[in-house]
């Protein structure tokens, strides 16, 4: 996958793929491509060239360079449904209670039953710790309490896959805890996840796979007992040097 914004190219050529149930952690510094390939993969951002394939199916693209995009608008709706995103800030809608900000999508992209919708909003509400808050605005919860809803809410879309884009950089250390244990909750039932983190204890945790990107392509990837023990590039010991002491 190649990705550019004008002259600035920040993805270079980078292949990735993640199997069903797999976790798979992207790390690096800032810059280096992660959020932008998780955007992509997610058809929120064109890439310029490069195939995207969900479940074997591939992205139909129209045009080419700067001008490609994707050719099939119900192709991209079905792909996003199944691929829910949890992003960095939360992106509750303020005028909705907790529960309706859960049941939102389910009803209005999907067209599911609201009676249906709203039993398994509250039961993914209840999953993440957080059944109390159904009926409170998201003004009244704290930030891990909101980044715990913006989960349930990706759940009840009940996709195929996870995507987490810095899903803890917002929070402070107490808040992000309770945020670190549900995504290991969500690991260790066999979730599909592809996790943009700046947590390495975290990817170290959860991850089947680790990939360090570094200016824009794969510096190295592998095991996380085999990335963070043995890092094999100068570059990525650099980086867990700088995370470890930071």
């Amino acid at each position: 996958m190649h990705k550019s914004y004008g002259a600035l190219e920040v993805l270079k050529g980078v292949s990735l793929t993640a199997r069903r149930g797999d976790v798979v952690s992207l790390i690096g510094s800032s810059g280096s491509g992660k959020s932008t390939l998780l955007r992509c993969a997610n058809l929120l951002e064109d890439s310029q060239e490069g195939e995207i394939l969900f479940k074997g199916e591939a992205v139909h693209w129209r045009g080419s360079g700067l001008g490609r995009r994707p050719g099939d608008a119900k192709q991209v709706l079905r792909i996003r449904t199944n691929l829910s995103m949890v992003f960095q800030q939360f992106n509750l809608w303020s005028h909705m209670t907790i529960l309706q900000n859960v049941m939102e999508a389910p009803v209005t992209v999907l067209g599911r039953d609201r009676a249906e919708v709203e039993e398994k909003a509250r039961g993914y509400l209840a999953k993440v710790g957080i059944g109390d808050k159904a009926d409170a605005w998201p003004a009244q919860l704290s930030g891990g309490q909101q980044q715990r809803a913006a989960i349930a809410r990706a759940l009840c879309m009940e996709p195929e896959a996870l995507l987490f884009d810095e899903p803890t950089s917002a929070l402070d250390p107490e808040l992000e805890q309770e945020v670190v244990k549900v995504i290991k909750d969500l690991a260790a039932e066999g979730r599909t996840m592809l996790l943009v983190t700046h947590d390495m204890r975290l990817a170290a945790d959860v991850s089947d796979e680790v990939v360090f990107l570094h200016r824009g392509l794969i510096e190295e990837q592998g095991a996380p007992d085999a990335l963070f023990g043995s890092p094999g590039s100068e570059r990525l010991r650099q980086f867990l040097s700088a995370t470890t002491s930071a």
